[in-house]
């Protein structure tokens, strides 16, 4: 009797296994693609693009390659893990390769902590997010592992020609439905986690949707036989109707106007400016301490640019300082940036290079509007992940704070110097802004006095300043400098204090804290910022190192159409109490009695209320601390992965050694003699090798001989024909001789053949299978043999019954 072993056709159509296996991965991999393409408005399309066209082929190739080679699922998974290594530095990670090609250690481990840490990298980061560092890792794995994961699933009943037509007519068509629902809805779970994974803006998702239809339904109609030409125009019409109805009509509403629900707009950056001092109240210290120190050295400055630290539009009665809340579109919104920034300011693009000589804290020096910034050296690619833009200010933060010799480029965009005229008729922008708090009434009326001959927002705002910069004296307040006494800080009563004497004396910190509160109280949209100002003069064509005496702070007033405005309140260096030729007398009155003569050192600059801007702070010595969090996740990126190729391998010779060594145990000699018979043929049957059903032992001992030369198996045969066909029952004797003749065999076969040859049949699991298939049919015997003794039972009695 022969067993039919070719290639079943379930559906009886004639579907030749080849075009099934191809188109089915082709339309698989066409699916995914479609599925991914929801995460091009997050990426950008020529950042995300090639990555998902790579991973769609490659796991296409794999799939292909696979089932022509007959490769077991934990081949094909292997294969899928190099390829993930070898081409996702290329596709993956291209800023860690050399050529953006050639894999580098940096690029395996990227690649290794990508697959647990790029998932929070792309949630955190804000659109568009390039190819920063592992942020291409989560689009690589989707397309890669959703294409062999989908074809696999797809072609998984094309190529099984070891099972006969009737296991094929009940298990396979059982496999195969299950096959194709895995296949279907890998695309749709990948849809959903692109959405998730997306932008609210995301028009691509409703296409996809539509052409993942479009695409699987007419799959699923041919491969499951129901396909028909005939239904191509009912299946036309369903589409219109689908997408007229849920598309253009139903799903607008059903959801209204409600935000498409993202991952993105759940997380909340762990990095809070409220744990930051403002840096305002560290004005004085810059002037003080660090007047004549280098703090940063930037190259390629436009004429006229301002270097911008900080931005602060909240007001507590105390310090400005940024918005507290986070809310979105204020100055306390920092969030973790792409490759590149939108920028959508208009003005002149320049090229600038950073370099930090002794500026520390978390702000960062930013010029214009940056539309793109990479950092060098040793921690570029920590500080990278790390850094954090506010695109309503244009300001920065490094959350590990800035070291000596911290670099970096920036591409940005300079606004225009705008003149009076052009703003003359300039409405004011419609901005967010929270509440100030305590503000001093001198202020609102000072504020008053000044805005009854204005006559448009600008012309108020260039009032204010120049009120206070023409009527007020400048001074640091630094006596042993000799400067004028000046107290610091910028709450409510030094305000207050600034407005109601009879000269109005400070530096500015008091002189733009003072205009941003009263253009607030008129309704201007105000915010204070602090930053550097090249000194007049200075040669912006080389670079420009800027000390702490170029510490400036200023007033930005926002106007329709033009964005934010600077303004300077603060009088000129030069126009100080002692220039003041009022100040002195020239006919003092004796009978008016003078006031005593002031201390030494009469302002005492508070020590609680001044950040603690440590400039000058070095770290000769950096502690070296253990990560361990980053070692669990490297222990387990390397680890399961290796776990995952190694297992499955140990496991199969773990059975066949317990296999065998059951066999030769046996308590009964009998057993233990057919027991290694059988370990001949099973390790027959791993080298691919099939005994001839119904041969004889000696029979087949001739034919493995003479399909392995210098490999012998009569004795083995032999022995087991004397032990059952012989009188009486074998001995333990008997019994140990076979297995030392069986273990000569097994040893002289593993030595046959290829390396490869010898490797494939010490793995194989062939042997496993058939046993058991053995012992399937051996329950089904029992059970068909158990149902004909109930049923001859049944008709003894039946018989018995009639006869009485």
């Amino acid at each position: 009797m022969s067993h039919d072993v070719r290639t079943i056709d379930l559906g009886g159509t004639g579907q030749r296994p080849a075009l099934r296996r191809t188109t089915s991965t082709v339309v698989s991999a066409l699916a995914v693609l479609l599925a991914t393409l929801a995460l091009v408005p997050a990426y950008g399309v020529a950042a995300v693009l090639p990555t998902l066209l790579a991973g769609v082929l490659l796991g296409a190739v794999i799939v292909l390659v696979g089932r022509a080679r007959r490769a077991g699922g934990i081949v094909v998974l292997g294969a899928t893990a190099v390829a993930y290594l070898l081409a996702g530095g290329a596709f993956a990670a291209p800023t860690t390769t050399v050529a953006r090609v050639v894999p580098t250690l940096t690029t395996f481990r990227t690649l290794l902590e990508g697959l647990v840490t790029s998932w929070k990298e792309v949630l955190t980061l804000e659109p568009p997010l390039g190819t920063l560092g592992s942020v291409l890792v989560p689009p690589f794995v989707m397309a890669l592992g959703g294409t062999v994961l989908a074809a696999w699933a797809a072609t998984v009943d094309t190529t099984d020609r070891r099972r006969s037509r009737s296991d094929a007519t009940a298990g396979a068509r059982r496999r195969e439905r299950i096959g194709l629902a895995v296949a279907v809805t890998t695309p749709l779970a990948l849809l959903v986690g692109a959405i998730l994974l997306g932008t609210v803006e995301a028009p691509l998702a409703t296409v996809v949707g539509i052409g993942l239809t479009a695409l699987t339904v007419p799959w699923l109609a041919w491969r499951t036989r129901r396909w028909h030409p005939r239904r191509l125009v009912t299946l036309a019409v369903m589409a219109v109707v689908a997408i007229g109805g849920g598309g253009i009509v139903g799903a607008p509403l059903v959801a209204g106007d409600a935000p498409r629900t993202i991952l993105r707009n759940q997380i909340v950056p762990p990095f809070d400016l409220r744990d930051q001092v403002s840096p305002l109240t560290g004005f004085r210290t810059f002037h003080k301490d660090l007047r004549e120190t280098p703090l940063v050295t930037v190259a390629g400055l436009p004429e006229g640019a301002l270097v911008r630290l900080a931005t602060m539009d909240t007001f507590d009665g105390v310090v400005w300082n940024v918005d507290s809340t986070g809310a979105l579109g204020g100055s306390g919104a920092f969030r973790r940036v792409g490759e590149s920034i939108p920028v959508r300011t208009a003005g002149t693009p320049a090229s600038i290079d950073v370099t930090i000589d002794g500026l520390s804290g978390v702000w960062l020096p930013t010029v214009g509007q940056t539309s793109r910034l990479a950092f060098e050296g040793r921690r570029s690619r920590e500080q990278q992940l790390a850094f954090r833009f506010n695109d309503a200010t244009g300001a920065a933060v490094l959350p590990g704070g800035l070291r000596e010799g911290d670099r970096w480029t920036a591409e940005v965009v300079v606004p225009p110097t705008l003149s009076d005229e052009q703003l003359a008729d300039a409405e004011i922008a419609d901005v967010q802004q929270a509440e100030l708090e305590q503000v001093p009434d001198s202020a609102a009326q000072k504020a008053a006095d000044i805005a009854r001959n204005a006559t448009s927002p600008a012309l108020l705002a260039r009032a204010l300043a120049a009120a206070l910069s023409e009527q007020g004296y400048f001074s640091h307040g630094i006596t042993a400098a000799g400067d004028h006494p000046s107290l610091a800080g910028h709450g409510v009563s030094r305000i207050d204090m600034l407005l109601t004497e009879d000269r109005m004396i400070g530096d500015d910190e008091q002189y733009a804290s003072a205009m941003a509160l009263m253009a607030r109280n008129l309704g201007l949209p105000a915010r204070v910022v602090m930053g550097f100002r090249p000194a007049e003069g200075t040669d912006v064509t080389r670079p420009v190192t800027l000390t702490g005496g170029d510490v400036v702070a200023w007033v930005e007033i926002a106007y329709k159409g033009h964005g934010w405005v600077p303004y300077f309140p603060t009088p000129d260096t030069s126009r100080t109490p002692s220039n003041d030729p009022e100040e002195a007398e020239p006919d003092p009155q004796p009978e008016v009695v003078q006031p005593p003569p002031s201390l030494e050192d009469p302002v005492v600059e508070p020590e609680e209320d001044v950040e603690n801007v440590d400039v000058d702070a070095r770290e000769d010595v950096e502690e070296i601390v253990t990560d361990w969090t980053s070692v669990v996740v490297m222990t387990l990126a390397i680890g399961v992965p290796i776990l995952l190729l190694v297992l499955p391998p140990l496991l199969i010779v773990a059975a066949k050694a317990r296999r065998r060594r059951r066999r030769r145990r046996a308590r009964d000699p009998m057993v233990r003699v057919t027991g290694a018979w059988d370990e001949v043929l099973d390790a027959v049957r791993d080298r691919a090798t099939t005994p001839a059903p119904g041969a004889t032992r000696s029979e087949t001992a001739r034919l493995i001989e003479a399909t392995f030369p210098q490999v012998s198996a009569r004795g083995v045969a032999t022995r087991a024909d004397a032990a059952v066909f012989g009188p009486g029952d074998p001995d333990a004797a008997l019994a140990d001789a076979t297995w030392e003749q069986t273990d000569e065999f097994l040893a002289a076969l593993a030595q046959h053949g290829t390396r490869r040859q010898r490797l494939r049949g010490q793995l194989s699991r062939t042997s496993l299978r058939a046993a058991k298939a053995r012992r399937r049919e051996a329950r089904s015997a029992r059970r068909s043999q158990r149902r004909a003794q109930r049923r001859e039972n049944a008709g003894t009695k039946v018989r018995r019954a009639a006869r009485r």
